[in-house]
């Protein structure tokens, strides 16, 4: 397969440089190329332009003066991924996931090893503690074979526990997965894991933001969990502590406003607290089998009549809930105080409303006072 997938080698060159420049993470790169257009294009700014970019002080202009060694990294980089077979994956690719592009703090470099593609019809992504009971790994298996008949891929991240009973099950079941590595493309961690994850690049992949030959940072474990949510169209978190990086993966799942699902368990267990902490808190629904899953994401089985999202009705609906309903419809989500402004409810009457209508399923409370239409 080829390693720069409908990519130009001398844009992906700027991109690798930009991207490898110290103190660029995605949200700052992104800044910097809406402003100036393209990385290549930033490297060529004026330095009076170059310093009206927003968040771009006088320290990161530096990068500019430094193009030279930053593409030579560039180049290092995309000679040894063509050596070893991986393929490498800029935010304007094609092959980039969909699902992330509209991410603000996603990667805007990827590395894979595979076979697989990074834009599956269907994801579902499942986490839990590295200290995996043999009730969660039972389980685990359990979801992957009863979502079978939906042909979802499954990500995980190679990690202990949950993580790796997730890729075995869909490998003996068949299913693509893919694994969200936090170390570098070419470091298979923990390294007791190298034979699943050789097996699983005949159908899935190996998926990084971090280069061949970097430097491993416990900090990049962590950063990988947002990628798991983001790819995910629905997280199913199995088992996980009060703490730990299920947890975290769940958390930053909600704020992306993804479907998270939590297997209840044992109130006497550790590993169940974190579980029953996300249903406590409304952040996860309760999983109870594959049809909590197909309900939620409107999905049927190959040959079923394919499952239609409900239209919005608002026979029956007071003026206010129409009103409502109405600017969500046109909107998709907003805020309380946008509401209430643009369909003249005071915030009071607003909160009580949005309540009602969201005990119904028709809306859904986000981060930062937010609600969306679910219809």
């Amino acid at each position: 397969m080829n390693f720069l997938p409908d990519q130009d080698l001398e844009q992906l060159r700027y991109h690798l440089a930009l991207a490898v420049a110290p103190k660029v993470g995605p949200t700052l790169f992104k800044a910097i190329v809406s402003y100036s257009g393209s990385p290549k294009d930033f490297f060529k700014l004026t330095k009076g332009k170059a310093s009206k970019i927003p968040r771009v002080g006088e320290k990161l202009l530096e990068i500019q003066k430094n193009e030279s060694n930053l593409l030579g990294v560039a180049d290092d980089v995309i000679n040894t991924c063509q050596k070893k077979g991986i393929q490498i994956h800029s935010s304007s690719s094609s092959r980039f996931p969909q699902r992330l592009k509209t991410i603000e703090d996603s990667p805007v470099i990827l590395f894979s090893q595979g076979k697989g593609e990074l834009n599956f019809d269907r994801n579902i992504g499942i986490v839990g503690t590295r200290s995996a009971t043999n009730y969660g790994k039972a389980i685990t298996k359990k979801i992957i074979e009863d979502l079978l008949p939906y042909q979802p891929v499954i990500i995980s991240g190679l990690a202990y526990g949950i993580d790796i009973e997730a890729h075995r099950a869909a490998l003996q079941v068949g299913l693509p997965t893919i694994a969200i590595m936090g170390s570098p493309i070419d470091q298979i961690y923990p390294a007791a894991h190298k034979k699943t994850a050789e097996q699983l690049q005949e159908t899935g992949l190996l998926v990084s933001e971090y280069a061949p030959g970097s430097r491993m940072v416990p900090g990049n474990f962590p950063a990988r969990n947002r990628i798991i949510a983001g790819l995910s169209d629905a997280l199913i978190v199995v088992e996980a502590a009060e703490k730990g990086g299920a947890l975290i993966t769940a958390e930053i799942a909600y704020s992306y406003d993804k479907d998270v699902f939590a297997v209840p368990g044992n109130l006497q267990s550790t590993y169940s607290e974190g579980c029953n902490q996300l249903i406590r808190k409304m952040k996860a629904s309760i999983y109870t089998g594959p049809g909590d899953i197909a309900e939620a994401l409107f999905w049927n089985k190959p040959g079923e009549e394919k499952i239609k999202k409900p239209t919005l009705d608002l026979t029956g609906r007071d003026e206010e809930e129409r009103s409502i309903l109405l600017h969500l419809q046109e909107k998709v989500e907003s805020e309380i105080d946008l509401i209430s402004y643009a369909t003249e409810i005071p915030l009071g009457i607003l909160s009580s409303k949005l309540l009602s209508l969201e005990f119904e399923g028709i809306v859904k409370s986000l981060p930062g006072k937010k609600f969306k239409l679910m219809i």
